[in-house]
């Protein structure tokens, strides 16, 4: 028996076995993310063969910049490879929409898409191709010289060329220039097909050192075809530009790969003694930020986190920049503290990307409290849906929502029950308990499958005593950055003689305690004042010598009256008949379209003998063309969506 192989043992290493949870990424593949991110060039004949060993342009990428010298143009590019199966459905039409926004050209114009045979591509036709791919990719070229460059649209198309040969296959992509930051760059969609977009087609793997590194080196060998060489002098300009910056530059990625054990010793007479000598005046410039300490004359260390503390300067310094320009000249105290716990009401200057590779926009708001704010959005955020001068709400992350408080009030001994809270809200006289109670179910549901509560049985419901803390930090990581809400998408001037219930009107009712003295809310004073009078115009103020006399329910009369002008619109296009909901009552019908109105968004329902116009939720956008019902709250309406119940907003 023991001379028979049959029966020996044998080992077969195989991969581990995934155990569920996130995946985590190989020991190698984090080492190479971070040598990218240092900017350091990919060894290109490690063992013989190129580091890595699938994908198209592998080899390519072990080739790519042989002949580029320290004196080549440089070219930053960055890359995003993107899952469409798990980004949203509208992810692509939102990021086409964004690079062909207005602004971006030389000369203040929409964006154009080009191809490679176009100077006008069709984004339709470009996004229906991409429709069945796994994934897309998605490119920021940025040369240092691009305003040397003029022709951005020949140089991009040379560099998917370039690309083409290098991958061995034609590609499908389209590209925007956009000229509306100091450097020039390009955006690069790509369908993640082969074959061009009109071939057949397979899953387009692009080895990751050739996302990594060949691309951009591809990119310098043009930009430096093109231009030439950079001379002595234009070195020279570079490396003295970088030396005062307070941001993270090429000499510091350069000081934190020459760092070791014992510091950065810049002993020795070096080739280029000119590129050490910045390198010294940059460590000198970092002693006096206090990122840097001299151990002798030639040697250094660096402080922990340098790197980190300078990217967050630089950031800081862009936010700056950014606010300073939209603001065009009005002089406000600027905030970018992301920290900051109180919501910020105002009107919006400026928007954009923050992060254009990953779609995180950020807004400018010049807020009621007399400073302008730059806050960052969450990742996905429409910009589109947030107009230029509208009025907008924004809450900091983490807030305790009135829902989860009124949950933790109303449990006992660790248990939250639907009967016996239903029974206390009709002894308080609540007009709807029902749908009261279903609006904590709703969350209790969320916490539910975020593991925070556990339901035992139908309106049972077993609570946690750090409810409120819990709560908070899923909906911190769930979605960080600011909540955004549309107060109206009219700037002030608009709302003065505006027919509806407008944001100025809600200040006039409520005690305007909030408004400042200066910018923005000293301007919100002066509108109200003029709001007022166009409504003692209508008879729905009176002026009593230094008081103002509100008509009561203001907000009620002036949102029936816009109503009904719209429903009467609506009903000579349509020939329905408009039928108008009142307080407390319910309504159903067919979810056919939304309208913006001066007092807000309204969901047009139609129960096939006429419609109604009910306050529009994003929770019934999914449910277009279905039928619907809800009971009318005030300026809220409790849905009913399908079969399920306590669907309350």
């Amino acid at each position: 028996m023991a001379g028979n192989d049959e029966d020996r043992f044998r080992v077969k290493p195989a991969a581990p076995k995934s155990r569920g949870g996130p995946r985590s990424q190989r020991f190698v593949s984090q080492v190479l993310k971070q040598v990218s991110k240092t900017g350091a060039n990919p060894s290109r004949k490690a063992l013989g063969r190129p580091a890595n060993t699938f994908g198209r342009g592998r080899v390519a990428a072990s080739m790519a910049g042989q002949r580029l010298g320290p004196n080549a143009r440089r070219v930053v590019i960055k890359s995003r490879f993107v899952v469409l199966r798990r980004a949203s459905p509208n992810s692509v039409a939102v990021h086409l929409r964004y690079i062909e926004r207005d602004g971006v050209t030389r000369d203040g114009q929409k964006g154009q898409a080009y191809g490679a045979d176009t100077d006008a591509a069709d984004l339709k036709a470009f996004q229906e191709r991409g429709l069945n791919d796994r994934h897309q990719f998605r490119f920021i070229v940025s040369a240092e010289d691009g305003l040397e460059l003029e022709d951005l649209k020949g140089f991009t198309r040379q560099l998917m060329r370039r690309m083409e040969i290098d991958l061995e296959t034609r590609l499908d992509w389209v590209a925007v220039d956009h000229w509306d930051t100091d450097n020039p760059h390009t955006h690069i969609v790509l369908n993640g097909h082969t074959g061009g977009p009109a071939s057949g087609r397979e899953d387009l793997v692009i080895a990751p050192d050739y996302m990594a590194h060949g691309m951009r080196l591809r990119a310098s060998e043009i930009a430096t075809e093109w231009l030439g060489p950079r001379t002595e002098a234009e070195i020279s300009q570079s490396l003295l530009r970088e030396v005062d910056q307070q941001r993270l530059t090429s000499l510091d990625r350069a000081l934190v790969r020459q760092a070791g054990a014992d510091g950065i010793d810049l002993t020795g007479n070096s080739q280029d003694r000119q590129r050490q000598n910045a390198l010294r005046a940059r460590l000198q410039h970092l002693e006096g930020m206090g990122l840097a300490e001299r151990m002798d004359a030639n040697r250094w260390k660096l402080q922990p986190g340098m790197a980190a503390t300078l990217d967050n300067m630089g950031q800081r310094e862009d936010a700056l920049e950014t606010v300073r320009r939209a603001l065009k000249g009005l002089r406000r105290e600027c905030v970018v503290d992301e920290r900051q716990t109180a919501p910020v009401i105002g009107r919006i200057a400026g928007k954009g990307l923050a992060d254009e590779l990953h779609d995180r926009g950020y807004l400018v708001v010049d807020g009621i409290d007399g400073r302008a704010h730059y806050l960052k959005l969450p990742a996905g955020t429409d910009l589109a849906e947030l107009p230029m001068h509208g009025i907008v709400e924004a809450r900091p992350p983490g807030q305790q929502k009135p829902v989860d408080r009124h949950i933790a009030n109303v449990a006992r001994d660790g248990f939250y029950k639907t009967a016996d809270h239903v029974s206390q809200l009709k002894q308080d006289n609540d007009r709807d308990p029902q749908s009261t109670a279903d609006v904590n179910v709703r969350r209790l549901e969320a916490l539910r499958r975020a593991g925070i509560v556990e339901r035992i049985t139908d309106g049972v419901w077993k609570v946690p005593l750090d409810l409120l803390q819990k709560a908070r930090q899923h909906d911190v990581q769930k979605a960080p950055g600011f909540a955004i809400e549309l107060r109206s998408h009219l700037s002030i001037d608009q709302q003065v003689r505006a027919i509806g219930a407008t944001w100025l009107d809600k200040q006039l009712v409520g005690d305007g305690s909030a408004l400042a003295g200066q910018g923005f809310g000293a301007q919100v004073r002066d509108a109200m004042r003029d709001r007022v009078d166009f409504l003692v115009e209508r008879g729905l103020a009176e002026q009593r010598r230094q008081r103002v006399v509100l008509a009561r329910n203001l907000l009620t009369t002036l949102r029936d009256m816009e109503l009904t002008t719209a429903g009467k619109a609506i009903q000579d296009q349509t020939g329905q008949t408009y039928r108008p909901v009142q307080e407390g009552q319910y309504t159903s019908g067919v979810y056919r379209r939304s309208i913006q109105l001066v007092s807000g968004r309204f969901a047009m329902l139609d129960d096939g003998m006429g419609f109604s116009l009910v306050p529009w939720r994003p929770v019934i956008e999914q449910r277009l063309g279905q039928q619907i019902s809800g009971a009318i709250r005030g300026q809220a309406v409790t849905w009913q969506l399908g079969r399920q119940r306590g669907m309350g907003i």
